[in-house]
This record gives structure tokens, sequence and C-alpha cells, in this order.
């Protein structure tokens, strides 16, 4: 398995990229493709402590670098000889397996939607990522690639979160549910309300375990394993989600150190509070999929360090070897409203 990291994206690149990518040859065997400016990629190496460049490890020059401030729907094609756009060609043509970056997540979703294209059928890639809940953790579909949702964006992403919660989380029959802002079928939007018909009748057929609307509280507890949701929504819960955790974990702190004391507990308890910071924290995940696209592609964090940019490759692998892929294309008829092709389609076509 050949697996392509973006080496220029992200607030810590070349650096974190690079190191990650040592620690996932050296961890999983794997071959990586770091694309980039070689020069930044050598330097990085060196600093890493390898010599030249390690077995398993092939630098493939980039002149180009997406940058934060350029237009992410046309940063791709502007910049030809960018690491994101040499880099998700290769895997289009077969020279990769999967595509990793922790860049700019708008140029990344645009270049794999326009240049490594969308399975047929799918009308919007989304963005899945793995996020804390009560049993264990659950796949949250969408959580920003798309901001506005309709009711046959929000039924593909309920199939292709499900394949993903049974193929990569080993979750039998995996429950889906609709984030809305109560459990009765007839709360939400007009959104909520027809999307909640059309998972009823995805249900029905016995091809989805859909369990109905899950408020956000729920979700958080472990109702579901896969929370369905419009871009909009669900990146609002996301956000809300991390700082949520960022504000437990810094009172936890505040609580240990107030006195002698406090300081004697945390020895006593500071495993399980390893444990329990060790659940909240996003390196832990590494990268999220985007579902719907011809390959893998997964988005890492932009503040991604080492740890996290390994963990990011290891979610390639486990994503590369699921056969997710292959699922949404043999159930697409399943997943469609409309059968014909939208006016996206044809233009990306």
């Amino acid at each position: 398995m050949r697996i392509v990291v973006d080496a220029m994206g992200g607030d810590n690149a070349p650096l974190a990229p690079v190191k990650g990518a040592l620690l996932a040859q050296k961890e999983y065997g794997v071959d990586i493709a770091l694309v980039g400016q070689g020069e930044a990629i050598q330097k990085a190496l060196k600093e890493a402590g390898a010599e030249g460049t390690p077995a398993g490890i092939e630098v493939i020059h980039a002149a180009q670098v997406v940058e934060i401030c350029d237009n992410p729907a046309t940063a791709f094609r502007e910049k030809k000889d960018s690491s994101l756009t040499v880099g998700l060609n290769l895997v289009k043509n077969g020279e990769g397996d999967a595509f990793v970056s922790a860049g700019s997540t708008g140029a990344l979703l645009a270049g794999a939607t326009l240049l490594v294209k969308r399975i047929k059928g799918i009308r919007r890639a989304a963005m899945a990522p793995l996020v804390p809940t009560g049993n264990g953790g659950s796949v949250l579909i969408d959580c920003g690639a798309t901001a506005e949702g309709t009711p046959e964006f929000l039924l593909q992403y309920a199939y292709m979160g499900s394949y993903y919660a049974e193929r990569v989380l080993g979750r039998g029959d995996p429950k889906v549910g609709l984030l809305n802002i109560g459990a009765e079928p007839s709360k939400g939007t007009d959104l909520q309300r027809e999307t909640y018909q059309l998972l009823m009748e995805a249900k029905e057929a016995g091809r989805i375990n859909f369990v109905g609307n899950v408020e956000a509280r729920d979700a958080a507890m472990g109702a579901v394993d896969v929370i369905v949701a419009d871009g909009y929504s669900g990146n609002i819960m996301l956000k809300a989600m991390e700082g949520t955790a960022l504000f437990l974990v810094k009172e936890m702190k505040k609580m240990f150190q107030r006195n002698t004391k406090s300081k004697l507990a945390y020895l006593l308890i500071k495993d399980g509070v390893a444990d329990f910071k060790k659940i909240l924290d996003s390196d832990e995940i590494g990268g999220t999929a985007l579902l719907g696209i011809t390959k893998p592609v997964i988005k890492a964090h932009g503040s991604s360090n080492d740890y996290a940019m390994k963990n990011a490759i290891r979610a390639a692998i486990e994503f590369t070897k699921a056969g997710i892929i292959d699922d949404i294309v043999a159930n697409i008829d399943y997943m469609r409203v409309d059968k014909g092709e939208s006016k996206a389609e044809k233009s990306e076509s």
C-alpha cells in the first residue's frame, strides 16, 4: 500500500507531516510518498533524525503551496504544481492508494471533488469525523463540507455513515440517528421532516438501521452510532463538543492544582484522568474521511502535530482496507431520490 501525504499542508508543515510519515512507515510498514518542496522536505527529514531518504519513504517535488489565503474553490487549478494538486493527481492516476492532507479544507474538498471525482450518483461529498460519545465514538456526517443540505444529501450521508461505522468501527447493524431538536417526527425544519420520511423508507426496506431523530445531548451520550446532519448543524455540534472538551480539561487541571490535598488526589487517579483526556483528544483520531469520493481522501486537522499526522495516515490505511467505496458504489441506486444527473454532476464530468 502507498499513502500519499501533503508535506506542505497544515500549520506545522513540513516537519509535522514528515515526522508523522516516518512514525507511520515504521509502525504500519506502508510506503509513503511525501509531496511538496523537495529541499524543505529533505531538511525536515534531517531534523527528524533521518539519514537521507529512508526506505519506504519517497519524496515527490511540487514547487507550489496552497496557502490559507488562496481561494479554496480554485487554488488547486491555479497552482497546478502544488503539493495538494500533485498529490491528488497521484491518487487519481492510481499511483497512490490514499491521500492525506492537513491543508486547506476547502481546497482539499474542491480538489478531491473535481480531480479525483465524486462517486457517480453521490450529490455531495461529506466529512465524517469520529466524535467522542458514550458508546465509544460515533460518526458525525456531515460536519461542514456542505453547509446547506437537501433531503437527498442527508439520505446519502446516512448510508455512507452507516457503511463507515460498520466497516471501520466494527459496529454490526449500526444505529443511525437524524440530528434534530426533538425526537418526534414532526420536529425540525422541512429539511429534517422530509429527510425523516426518506430514512424511514430506507429502514422499512431493511437497508439501514434508522432509529429516528436524536437530540445533540443524547447523541453525545452514545444513543446512536451515526449522527446524520446538514453541514451547518453538524459543524456547530462538532465545534461545541470540541469546546466543551477543552473546557472540561482546563477545569480539571485547575481543580487538581488547587491545594495539596487535590494534588495528592490527582496522583491516585492520574491514570484515569489520562484515559479521559485521551478520549477527548482529536490527535488520537488523526483525520476525517471525505466520504463520497472515488478514492480515499483524509483531512487532518490544520494544527496537527507529528502524532496526529501518524494517526491520520493510520486512518487512511483503515479506510482503504475497509471497502467502503465499494459499498457505496454497489448501493448507489438505493441512495438516490432523483435518478437524473444533476447540473453539478454534469459540470464536473
